[in-house]
């Protein structure tokens, strides 16, 4: 069987399977079920086009790690067959523990397990079954391989991984803000003491970079309407999860079930083999063809917040800078309360507060150095003439206050 093939993805255009391996891992149902996870979860409700999946991103993340690697070689850096296809493996499994909603699913039903942990146990558990074949991508993956850029190729602030949710995020949502010069950064990759570094020429691409991903977050991936549509799905499994560990019968797909029923601690996930094959099974399909059954289920709690969701009537959001007042919570709650005729404790899924925070740029953890002309390095928020790059090194953080549109 042919397994050079080739992808046409509406970013990048055609896409080439550099290897048998690499096929076989995209062919396997762990890889498939990626096609089935939206890459950014509710923001659909705000950018109608933002239906891309994980799939389509781990296979742009793929793409440019072979445009990455093409370019260090042709810079004099030595990387062989192996390790090209190790980062190249790497970079395509590394999103591949995500689960449906993650950001949800992470504060409800599998509180406490990351995503990146689960990626982790997953490619695990594919090298058994590949007999061994991504020993070195997992090393790659962990930063234990011998060349540490291609695990920054990976994992860093200037990783393959943002570079391709920012360029595909944008395309998706229509957002133009977050639009990068990816290949031209690519372009102007190097390596000096085995970490990845980007030439001077390409200062003002990273600038738009760091930018540009601030933008994406407040435009994008913290809208407010957003926000409001995952906090609904939390308040949903959260509530849909109380009345399961009390015995309430509820509809549900086996793989949802399962982590409805059950308390299942980080320890028990990682030990027990039933409950990554559970997850494994999970995907949005699950989570909505639930919501839309439950939204005629007896526990009025329930039924109300799903409908609130299938008809797009969500919460009522305020974004501050200062902690929402007290008394006021109270009022809200007590009004909710009275409206929904509701107990005191009930009333928690309909007002509740939380926080937000961003961070564009991260300076003491792997940060983006620039070579100058005369081989020195600097970072970048010292390298940059504008006044503005340091202060994204700072944690922006807001305070959020949900209740619903009725008050």
């Amino acid at each position: 069987m042919n397994k050079k093939k080739i992808i046409n993805d509406p970013v990048y255009g055609f896409i080439n399977i550099p290897s048998e391996l690499v096929f076989d891992l995209i062919s396997h149902p762990y890889f498939q079920r990626l096609r089935y996870i939206k890459q950014l979860g509710m923001t659909h409700l705000v950018y109608p086009g933002a239906l891309h999946t994980r799939f389509h991103h781990a296979l742009g993340a793929m793409h440019l790690m072979s445009l990455a690697i093409e370019v260090l070689r042709g810079k004099g850096q030595e990387v062989t067959k192996v390790e090209e296809e190790a980062a190249t493996i790497a970079i395509l499994l590394h999103d591949i523990g995500h689960g449906p909603f993650s950001h949800a699913l992470e504060h409800t039903l599998v509180n406490g397990i990351h995503h990146e942990d689960l990626s982790m146990l997953i490619m695990e558990k594919l090298n058994v079954e590949f007999e061994g074949r991504l020993t070195s991508a997992i090393a790659v993956f962990k930063g234990d391989c011998q060349k540490k850029f291609l695990h920054q190729l990976i994992s860093s602030q200037l990783d393959l991984d943002r570079m391709d949710y920012l360029n595909r995020d944008s395309f998706f949502t229509g957002v133009t803000e977050g639009v990068i010069s990816f290949d031209r950064i690519i372009k102007m990759f190097n390596v000096v003491d085995d970490n990845l570094v980007v030439e001077e020429k390409g200062i003002y691409s990273i600038e738009n970079f760091l930018i540009s991903r601030r933008l994406m977050y407040w435009q994008v991936y913290l809208h407010k309407t957003v926000i409001a549509g995952e906090q609904l799905l939390v308040k949903i499994l959260e509530r849909a999860r109380e009345l399961a560990l009390k015995g309430v019968k509820l509809f549900a797909t086996p793989a949802l079930q399962h982590f409805l029923s059950n308390r299942i601690n980080v320890i028990d996930f990682f030990e027990q083999e039933l409950h990554l094959q559970q997850f494994m099974e999970l995907d949005d399909q699950d989570i909505f063809a639930s919501i839309k059954v439950w939204q005629d289920h007896p526990d009025a709690i329930l039924a109300r917040l799903c409908k609130m969701l299938t008809t797009r009537n969500l919460y009522k959001i305020e974004i501050t800078n200062e902690a929402p007042d007290e008394s006021r919570i109270a009022l809200l709650k007590e009004s909710v309360g009275v409206v929904l005729n509701i107990s005191k404790e009930e009333v928690r899924y309909f007002v509740f507060e939380d926080v937000i925070r961003n961070r564009a740029y991260n300076a003491g953890s792997s940060n983006i150095y620039i070579l100058l002309k005369n081989n020195t390095l600097i970072d970048i928020a010292k390298a940059s003439d504008l006044s503005n790059l340091e202060s994204l090194d700072k944690t922006v953080k807001k305070y959020i206050l949900c209740y619903p549109r009725i008050i």
